[in-house]
C-alpha cells in the first residue's frame, strides 16, 4: 500500500487502463527536423521499444510524448491517451498531465536527480503534489515506493542523497519518482545504458514485473537491439527521424524487412561469435544529422539500395499481421 486509504497502483490501474496513440508527430529545434511523420500505438498493458542509433531521433519522440521539448522545439501532430490529446495540452490541463497521465524517466539518474535532498522526500514531493497526501503519508508513501522497486533497506534508502546510492539504486530511485504519479504511460529514455550488464538485468526484470502487475504502458526508447529482446512486445525501428520498421518483437527478431533492421538484429550476433580482438561487426558509414538525403535516409549506408531508394521516400507497407516496413526492396517482392 502507498498509503492509507490510497489503495495500491495496480488497485487504481485496472479501472481505467489507457494506451498511447502517436499520429503524424514532428519535431523541429529550428531549421533541424528532427521527427518527420512519426505514427504507432502501444495498447495498455504492453510495451513498445522504440530503437535506433544516436540521433535517430528517438529521444525527441520520447520528449514530445512527455511534452518535455526544450524551449524554442517546435511540436505537431497528435499525441493521445485516452480522451486526451497532450499535443494540445496547455496551461493546468498540460500540468496536471506530466506525471499523472504520461511520466518520464531519464537516461543519467545522477543529473536527474537534486543532488541536496534526499531521495525520500523527492518520492514524496510528487506524493503530495499529485496525490494530495500530507507531510507524513507522504513519507510513508516513498518508502513504500522504494520497496516496490526492489530496494532492500528502503527506510535507509529514502534518507540518502544521489551521491550516496549505487547507479542502480538512483535508477530505480528514478523509477519510483515516475511511479509516484500514477501514470497511464510511462516513457523510459535508455535508462539502463550506464548501468553494467548484472545490474541492468535485474532493472529490465523489475519494469517487467510492473507493467504486469499494473497494466500501465510503457514505451522504451534504446540503441540496444538486447534490451529490446529482454523487455518489448513490439519493436518501431527508427533511423533519420522516420519509423522504417514496426512489428511484434519476434517478428522482428526472426524476419527483419528493411536492411537497416536487419543490420541491426545481426550485429550483435556477429560479435559474440567474432574472436576476441577482432572488431565488433558495424553498420558501414555514419547517420545522417541535422539534414537528412532525398529518398529513403538509410540509402548511402545500405548495401542493397535500388535507383529509387535515392529519388523518394518508400511507401509503408504491410507484410504480415502488426508487421509494418517501409523500403523499396519490400514494395519490389510485394
Amino acid at each position: 500500500m502507498i498509503a492509507a486509504g490510497a489503495g495500491t497502483t495496480a488497485d487504481r490501474r485496472r479501472t481505467q487502463p489507457a494506451g498511447l496513440s502517436v499520429s503524424d508527430l514532428h519535431v523541429r529545434y529550428g531549421s533541424s527536423h528532427a521527427v518527420r511523420g512519426v505514427s504507432f500505438s502501444v495498447p495498455a498493458g504492453r510495451t513498445l521499444a522504440l530503437v535506433g542509433e544516436s540521433g535517430c531521433g528517438k529521444t525527441s519522440v520520447a520528449l514530445a510524448v512527455s511534452r518535455l521539448l526544450p524551449a524554442g522545439a517546435t511540436l505537431e501532430g497528435s499525441v493521445r491517451v485516452g480522451g486526451l490529446d497532450l499535443a494540445c495540452a496547455a496551461g493546468r490541463e498540460l500540468r496536471d498531465a506530466r506525471g499523472r497521465v504520461v511520466a518520464y524517466m531519464p537516461q543519467d539518474a545522477m543529473a536527474a536527480l537534486n543532488p541536496v535532498q534526499s531521495a525520500g522526500r523527492q518520492i514524496a514531493e510528487v506524493l503530495r503534489h499529485r496525490r494530495g497526501l500530507g507531510r507524513r503519508a507522504a513519507a510513508a508513501g516513498a518508502v513504500a515506493l522504494l520497496a516496490q522497486v526492489g530496494i532492500r533497506d528502503p527506510h535507509t534508502a529514502a534518507r540518502r542523497c544521489a551521491h550516496e546510492l549505487s547507479g542502480g539504486m538512483r535508477q530505480r530511485v528514478m523509477l519510483a519518482i515516475a511511479l509516484a504519479g500514477d501514470p497511464q504511460v510511462l516513457v523510459a529514455d535508455e535508462p539502463t545504458t550506464a548501468l553494467d550488464v548484472t545490474v541492468q538485468a535485474g532493472i529490465l526484470a523489475l519494469v517487467r514485473r510492473l507493467v504486469a502487475e499494473t497494466h500501465m504502458t510503457l514505451v522504451w526508447i534504446t540503441h540496444d537491439i538486447g534490451v529490446v529482446a529482454e523487455i518489448a512486445d513490439d519493436v518501431a525501428v527508427m533511423y533519420g527521424g522516420l519509423i522504417v520498421e514496426h512489428g511484434p518483437v519476434r517478428e522482428i527478431f526472426e524476419r527483419p524487412a528493411h536492411p537497416y533492421t536487419g543490420a541491426l538484429v545481426r550485429s550483435p550476433r556477429l560479435s559474440r561469435r567474432a574472436a576476441a580482438k577482432e572488431p565488433f561487426d558495424a553498420i558501414p558509414g555514419s547517420p545522417p544529422l541535422g539534414e537528412f538525403p532525398p529518398g529513403c535516409p538509410f540509402h548511402t549506408r545500405c548495401a542493397h539500395a535500388l535507383a529509387a531508394c535515392a529519388e523518394r521516400m518508400p511507401e509503408t507497407l504491410q507484410i504480415a499481421d502488426g508487421h509494418r516496413v517501409a523500403c523499396h526492396l519490400t514494395g519490389q517482392r510485394a
